[in-house]
């Protein structure tokens, strides 16, 4: 549904984006995480054709941004950081306002399944000025799903939410993919980022990385699991030898061990530290956070995917 080759933009001297090669299938949310500056808004400008690029290609739903933008634009909708609206004017008014826009052919009765479907058909009558951050914040996503687009462009959806408003909006997002719409979703909240997405692409100018959060973890970090000791074995560091284990490390009660498949690999190791005399608490694996992953990525991102 979106991909793109070596997709560039430069403002003057400065590279916004650059070489930027990625691909996101139906029904994905794609997360799209970076520090500022780093490109994200950028690319999602240039994909909804607000932005044209410097040199590169891209294709939305099959179309060229290039040469085909007008297409683009109605397949798509977009979510910006700030989205503005006539605060004087109603809820209602001001969506429909923005399904004429969007060419919608009967936008009242659009108008009506969208402000329901976000919980908001009961305030239509209210001016926008008094709505909540965060009913405002769904009111920006009706105008994004008011023509009933199958690619959309968020960013920052929940920045600057209450907790409970932005624990709606994120199943809103999750029910939205359920409906086979490809989401390119651009966010700091890294827990939010690994609960929705299914992978995701790193951003500093170029693409530092692009797989599933799992799979950044597994290539980062690798795998190990934690055993908690009755009493502390030093000796333990020497003698775990096993064709499955690799780094191993003591640290008071806790031995540490890097394996390559915990599920497979968890009961040959507690049975060889069993027979070494060591006395088992516990074992669980370690979990990493996509907050480490993102950190370890931004601290060494010169090089390629």
């Amino acid at each position: 549904m979106i991909r793109t080759e070596k997709l560039t933009r430069t403002f003057g001297s400065r590279i916004a984006v650059e070489g930027l090669t990625l691909e996101a299938q139906e029904g994905e949310i794609l997360g799209l995480l970076g520090p500022n500056g780093a490109g994200k808004t950028t690319t999602v400008r240039m994909l909804a054709c607000l932005l044209a690029p410097s040199s590169g290609e891209a294709w939305v739903g099959g179309h060229s941004v290039l040469r085909e933008p007008q297409r683009v634009r109605r397949l798509v909708g977009i979510l910006t950081e700030s989205p503005g609206f006539y605060k004087r004017l109603t809820v209602e008014r001001n969506l429909r306002f923005f399904a004429e826009l969007y060419g919608v052919k009967e936008p009242g009765p659009a108008v009506q399944r969208t402000l329901e479907r976000l919980g908001l058909w009961d305030r239509r009558k209210e001016p926008v000025a008094t709505l909540s951050k965060g009913l405002r914040q769904r009111l920006a996503i009706a105008r994004a799903l008011v023509h009933d687009p199958k690619i959309l462009f968020l960013d920052e959806p929940t920045a600057g939410l209450d907790p409970e408003s932005a624990r709606s909006v994120r199943d809103f997002i999750g029910e939205l993919a359920s409906d086979r719409r490809t989401i390119l979703l651009c966010t700091h909240n890294l827990a939010e980022a690994e609960e929705l997405c299914k992978r995701i692409a790193v951003l500093r100018t170029r693409l530092v990385a692009l797989d599933t959060p799992a799979a950044l973890k597994s290539r980062l970090f690798g795998t190990r699991v934690a055993v908690d000791l009755a009493q502390p074995r030093p000796d333990l560091l020497a003698s775990l030898h096993l064709p499955f284990v690799g780094e191993v490390s003591l640290d008071g009660h806790t031995l540490t061990v890097a394996v390559d498949d915990p599920e497979r690999d968890n009961p040959k190791l507690v049975r060889r530290l069993v027979e070494l005399g060591a006395e088992i608490r516990y074992v669980q694996r370690l979990e990493r956070t996509l907050e480490e992953v993102y950190l370890e990525l931004m601290g060494g991102s010169d090089g390629a995917p």
